[in-house]
C-alpha cells in the first residue's frame, strides 16, 4: 500500500457518500434494496435486450500476457457469455457531479505491478475466456497495466461510448433536434423528420426512461405539443381542414440495421414516435417496433390534430416537403448531452442510430450507417484516440463486424474525463452507476463478490452471444479515478460471465497500488 492510502480512502468515502446523496434524493429513480444480485442473478429470461449487440456474432482475441507501463506479468482467464436479462431498468440519466478524477497532488495513479499483484487470480477466472483489457490514469491517459490491450475485439454496446464521443465532440453544447411542420401549399401541411427518435406521444405524466419519470431537462419532446402549435397557427390562418404530408428524407442509405430484428432496433428513420414502438409504455427492453415509424409519427400527429379540432384528410403520405416551405410549429428534443446520457444509461440502439447521424450531419457526411461511421471515427482519430484496429459499421454496436482494442476505449474515456474536453461530460455521467442505474442496476450486489464497487464503479455494458463487455471509470483505494475496459470471448454463460468481469473491477476499486 503506498503512502497517503488513508487520505485517499477518505477522498473516495466522500465521493461515495456524495454519490450515495444523489440516489438516496431519488435523482436516480433507482431503490439500492434492489442492487442484491450474486452471479446467478440477472440470467436471461430468454427476452431480447435493447442493450448492446445482441446475441449473435463471437468474433475471438487471443488471451496473453498482462503488460503495464510500469509492471508486467500474468494471464487471463476464461471465456464468455451471451444475453441479457430482461429486467426492467429504473433509472433515468445522471446529471449530478461527475465521480472526479484524483488530484495528482496528493494521489498517484497506481503501478502496472501494483494492478497485477491486486488483479492476481480475478484475470483468470474461467467464466472469462479469451480477455482482453486496459487499465489507464483516468486524469493523464496514461496506460498502466492490461492484457492484449490493443488487440481488437468485440465491443457490442461499448461501440456507443464512441458515436458519444464523436456526437459531443462535433455538436455544439446546446444542439437539440428539431420536428417541425411546414406550409406545403394552401391547405397542405408536411411534418418534417430531423433525426429525434424520442419524440413521444404519451402525456407528460407517463413518460419515462429506464422506468422513472424524466425532469424537464430529459423530458422528450411532445407529438401533442406539436399538433397544438400547428393547430394553433392553422387557425390564426382561418385553416381548420388540411391535407398531411410527411417527409423523412433527411437519411440517406438503408433503413434497416443488418442485425434488424423489429425489437431491438427500429428502422432508422428521421421521423419517428417513442422510437417506434408499438406500445410506448412497454416497460420491455428489446418492445415490438412498428414496420413504418414514419407513418406511425404521421398518424399520431394526424390523431392529436383532430383532438385540436383540425380536420385531416385523407390518410398522411410520404411526400418531400418542399424547398423553402414556411415552418408553422416545431418542438426540439433535449440537448445532445442529455441525449447521449439516455442513450448510454439505457443503451439505446435505435437512439445510437440517430446520435451517430447527428454526427454525420455536422461533419457534412451522409446521413447514413456509412456516414456516421466516417463522422464517428475520423473526430476520434482527431481527439488523438489511437484507431490501429478500430472497425465500426454502426454507431449502436449491435453490429457483429465491429472491432475496438481495449487501449482505445479507455483513451475514449480519459478524454471524456481530462479538464481539456469538458464538452465530453456527459460521456461519464451517463455512464450507469454500479448496483444503481441503468444496465449496471442488478450487477455489483452485496453477493456478487463486487458488491464493495458499487456506487463507485461507473460503466457502459456490451453482451452479445459469448461476448461480454464492460467499460467505464472506477474510483481506487487512494482515490484516483481508474479507466478500465474488459472484453471477453467465453462459451460460460452470461451471468456467469458478467459476474467475473465484476469482480475484476471490483479488485480495481479496491487497489491502494
Amino acid at each position: 500500500m503506498r503512502s497517503g492510502t488513508t487520505a485517499g480512502r477518505g477522498r473516495r468515502a466522500v465521493l461515495a457518500t456524495a454519490l450515495g446523496a444523489v440516489l438516496a434524493a431519488g435523482t436516480l429513480g433507482a431503490d439500492p434494496a434492489l442492487a442484491e444480485p450474486s452471479p446467478s442473478a440477472g440470467a436471461s429470461h430468454g427476452g431480447r435486450h435493447a442493450d448492446d449487440g445482441r446475441r449473435t456474432g463471437t468474433p475471438g482475441t487471443p488471451s496473453g500476457t498482462p503488460s503495464g507501463s510500469r509492471g508486467s506479468g500474468d494471464k487471463d482467464g476464461g471465456k464468455d457469455g451471451d444475453r441479457h436479462r430482461s429486467d426492467r431498468r429504473r433509472a433515468v440519466p445522471v446529471k449530478g457531479p461527475v465521480l472526479a478524477e484524483g488530484d495528482a497532488a496528493d494521489s498517484k495513479a497506481p503501478t502496472g505491478g501494483g494492478l497485477r499483484t491486486a488483479l492476481g487470480g480475478t484475470v483468470q477466472d474461467k467464466a472469462l475466456g479469451a480477455l482482453n483489457f486496459a487499465v489507464a490514469d483516468a486524469a493523464t491517459g496514461e496506460f498502466l497495466f492490461g492484457a492484449n490491450e490493443a488487440t481488437p475485439a468485440t465491443p457490442a454496446s461499448t461501440t456507443k461510448l464512441a458515436t458519444a464521443v464523436a456526437a459531443l465532440a462535433l455538436l455544439p453544447a446546446g444542439h437539440r433536434i428539431a420536428t417541425t411542420v411546414v406550409s406545403a401549399a394552401p391547405g397542405e401541411i408536411t411534418l418534417v423528420g430531423g433525426g429525434d427518435p424520442t419524440v413521444t406521444a404519451l402525456p407528460a405524466d407517463q413518460v419515462r426512461i429506464g422506468g422513472a419519470p424524466v425532469d424537464q431537462d430529459s423530458a422528450p419532446a411532445s407529438m401533442a405539443d406539436l399538433a397544438h402549435r400547428t393547430a394553433t397557427a392553422l387557425k390564426a390562418a382561418g385553416r381548420t381542414e388540411v391535407k398531411l404530408s410527411y417527409d423523412a428524407t433527411l437519411y440517406t442509405g438503408p433503413l434497416l440495421h443488418k442485425e434488424h430484428d423489429a425489437t431491438n432496433i427500429a428502422a432508422v428513420t428521421p421521423l419517428m414516435v417513442d422510437e417506434g414502438r408499438i406500445d410506448p409504455r412497454s416497460p420491455d427492453e428489446a418492445p415490438a417496433r412498428v414496420f413504418d415509424p414514419a407513418g406511425q409519427a404521421a398518424d399520431s400527429l394526424a390523431a392529436f390534430l383532430k383532438a385540436e379540432g383540425i380536420t385531416v384528410k385523407a390518410k398522411p403520405a410520404a411526400a418531400p416537403a418542399p424547398a423553402g416551405a414556411a415552418e408553422l410549429a416545431r418542438v426540439e428534443s433535449p440537448v445532445i448531452g442529455r441525449l447521449v446520457e439516455r442513450m448510454l444509461t439505457t443503451s439505446d440502439n435505435t437512439l445510437a442510430e440517430a446520435v451517430a447521424r447527428q454526427a454525420a450531419i455536422a461533419a457534412k457526411q451522409p446521413a447514413s450507417f456509412d456516414g456516421g461511421v466516417r463522422a464517428v471515427t475520423d473526430e476520434l482519430a482527431a481527439l488523438g484516440v489511437p484507431m490501429n484496429g478500430v472497425l465500426l459499421t454502426d454507431g449502436s454496436g449491435l453490429a457483429k463486424a465491429n472491432l475496438i482494442p481495449p487501449i482505445a476505449l479507455v483513451k475514449l474515456l480519459s478524454a471524456a474525463a481530462s479538464p481539456a474536453h469538458p464538452e465530453l461530460r456527459p460521456v461519464l455521467t451517463g455512464l450507469p452507476v454500479a448496483g444503481f442505474s441503468g444496465t449496471l442496476m442488478n450487477r455489483f450486489g452485496a453477493k456478487s463478490g463486487a458488491g464493495e464497487a458499487a456506487g463507485i464503479v461507473r460503466a457502459k455494458t456490451g453482451t452479445m452471444m459469448g461476448v461480454n463487455t464492460l467499460a467505464g471509470t472506477v474510483v481506487d483505494a487512494d482515490g484516483r479515478v481508474l479507466a478500465f475496459a474488459l472484453m471477453t470471448r467465453t462459451d460460460a454463460d452470461a451471468t456467469s460471465a458478467r459476474a467475473a468481469v465484476d469482480r475484476v473491477v471490483a479488485r480495481l476499486a479496491a487497489c491502494g497500488c
